[in-house]
């Protein structure tokens, strides 16, 4: 297929290896920022083909592991309420917040069991199996729509993701006002990725030297805020596409720039990136959308690192419309996602992946999500060895 079947070419990824062993000369680590790019890391193996003395360290791309806990809650009771049609992506169902052991059985649909005390209600999907209207859409204009359909309820889409899904975002905000649907709202958790660099460069534990930089977020946010962020931090960013051989050129672009001691950006994703991005969807996002700080899971606050609906869009903030959901904040698991979203670990270093931690039975969200880290090692067979038992006396 054209415009694919030429970045999975193992001829070029072969050379672009062979350029990357030549190219090194020393210790380099380089952090990818995307979830997509790590599932294509591990799942083809590029960083076994890579010198040894480069590391790969896998940073906060994975819109859904760092949504925070207390906004899971928030979302989780939002979700039970009997008068709410709640919508978010699948990939959100499953990411815990702190246990809500027993909502309010007033709060629930009758039938529903959010009122005993043996049914744990911990993310949307218990929400919605105690009794809460939780549904699965492909994309908020799908929730606007539910809105039209149902005018007696309140319909709430869960805003979750980094730029790339913000023009999508305001879009359903701007089209439920003109319909006039006053029936709708969006709970938000949109997060930007510059601060997130910031904060982790920031850091007295940073260990990363280099950027791969997500492709989708700088396919409509351009690049031009990253080269302030490589100039204060003389770290040198690559904006990467998702196939191996866009993450093989982009690591060697990275290397050779490390090694040449410059800073600053580079554009390997040319065929759907460019530097000023999608004006048009930068222009929507200015209209409904200003700057916030946000919570990050497994990072806490990060100054201007988010959206939230302007004033004039304020009859659709979900968290003015209903009261705040008590929330225990982060609780205290084995899971290490905090440190694996900040670079300073990898999944397989955690003691409980693999064991405790299982995509069935997760204790972060790193595990939940389709982009994360953990989910990744774990799906591609990157699992520690188990111990084999003692030989019989």
């Amino acid at each position: 297929m054209k415009f694919l079947d030429e970045y999975r070419d193992p001829v070029a990824a072969r050379k672009l290896v062979a350029l990357i062993h030549r190219a090194t000369t020393r210790p380099w680590t380089i952090m990818e920022i995307c979830g997509g790019q790590t599932h294509t890391i591990v799942k083809y193996g590029l960083d076994g083909l890579l010198p040894p003395d480069i590391t790969l360290v896998h940073g906060p791309g994975c819109p859904v592991c760092v949504t925070p806990a207390e906004m899971v809650d928030q979302a989780v009771a939002i979700a039970l309420r009997p008068d709410v049609i709640f919508c978010s992506f699948g990939d959100m169902l499953r990411v815990p917040g702190t246990r809500v052991a027993d909502p309010c059985p007033a709060s629930v649909p009758s039938g529903g069991a959010g009122g005993s005390k043996d049914y744990p209600v911990t993310d949307l999907l218990s929400a919605k199996a105690a009794g809460g209207d939780v549904r699965v859409v492909y994309s908020p204009l799908d929730a606007v729509r539910l809105a039209t359909q149902h005018p007696d309820r309140t319909v709430v889409f869960f805003a979750v993701g980094f730029e790339t899904t913000a023009p999508a975002n305001a879009q359903a905000v701007w089209q439920a006002r003109r319909l006039g649907l006053n029936n709708f709202a969006l709970l938000v958790s949109q997060v930007l990725v510059p601060p997130a660099m910031t904060a982790i460069l920031s850091s007295p534990n940073n260990r990363v030297q280099g950027f791969l930089a997500a492709g989708h977020v700088c396919t409509v946010m351009g690049y031009a805020d990253y080269e302030p962020l490589a100039e204060r931090f003389q770290t040198p960013i690559v904006v990467t596409g998702f196939e191996p051989v866009d993450l093989l050129e982009g690591i060697y672009r990275c290397v050779r720039r490390l090694e040449a001691g410059a800073a600053g950006v580079e554009n390997q994703y040319a065929r759907v990136v460019r530097r000023e991005g999608n004006p048009a969807a930068r222009r929507l996002i200015a209209e409904v959308f200003e700057v916030t700080d946000r919570a990050w899971r497994g990072l806490g606050i990060i100054p201007a690192s988010g959206y939230r609906l302007r004033p004039a869009f304020a009859e659709f903030d979900a968290e003015l419309r209903f009261p705040p959901a008590p929330s225990a904040g982060e609780t205290s698991t084995p899971c290490l996602s905090g440190l694996i979203l900040q670079g300073l670990k990898k999944p397989h270093e955690c003691p409980a992946f693999g064991s405790a931690c299982t995509p069935e039975h997760p204790l972060g969200a790193t595990m939940v999500s389709s982009e994360g880290a953990c989910a990744a090692y774990y799906h591609y067979g990157r699992r520690p060895p188990v111990a084999s038992a003692p030989p019989a006396p």
